[in-house]
């Protein structure tokens, strides 16, 4: 037997540990590595980003807002507040440049949220509202108002800028010719 390994009762021993089993040392949870939770996707961090902005604006209203009071006011002031962060240069009606797409130079008119910005952040909210307990049909984000502001700010950034604004037609989908299993009829056969 080698001086660097001993066994006892027929049990192999490393060297350096005891032959006790109460003194074995096992790893414990501590030392084990905890599973990393999922990253969030792209689409999921941008969701709890505008979710915890829109509750911390409500927050920050004269009196506070409760979610539970939250209605779809509160959804338009927001909106409308988030402008002054926004960078989409969108011609006033006086402008020199109202109606062109790519003015040849600057201009004092104001930059706003893009409307498609506005729509996908609409969407976010509207998804965030419900995982975080609100029912669909209180849902703050999916009212009629919101829809009628967003299509007003379409319209409006369309013609400010221009850019004529086409809703994208469905795709139908295709229509499957009958197969047949080999037989013919009548109907079937060339024409002679």
């Amino acid at each position: 037997m080698s001086s660097s390994s001993a066994t006892t009762k027929g049990k192999h021993i490393a060297p350096g540990s005891s032959s006790s089993s109460s003194s074995r040392s096992f790893p414990s949870d501590h030392h084990l590595p905890q599973p990393q939770p999922q990253p969030l996707s792209r689409y999921e961090s941008q969701k709890r980003r505008d979710w915890n902005t829109f509750g911390q604006y409500l927050r920050n209203q004269r009196p506070p807002v409760a979610l539970s009071h939250c209605n779809f006011n509160h959804v338009l002031d927001f909106l409308r507040y988030l402008d002054q962060f926004g960078k989409t240069k969108v011609h006033i009606q006086g402008c020199l440049f109202f109606g062109q797409s790519e003015p040849p130079g600057p201009c004092t008119c104001p930059l706003r949220q893009a409307w498609g910005s506005l729509d996908a952040l609409i969407g976010r909210l509207r998804a965030a509202y419900e995982e975080n307990g609100g029912l669909p049909e209180t849902n703050p984000f999916a009212s009629g108002a919101i829809r009628v502001y967003l299509r007003e700010v379409r319209d409006s950034q369309a013609k400010a800028r221009g850019i004529p604004y086409k809703k994208k037609k469905k795709k139908r989908p295709l229509l499957m010719k009958p197969q047949f299993n080999g037989e013919t009829s009548s109907n079937n056969l060339p024409m002679q």
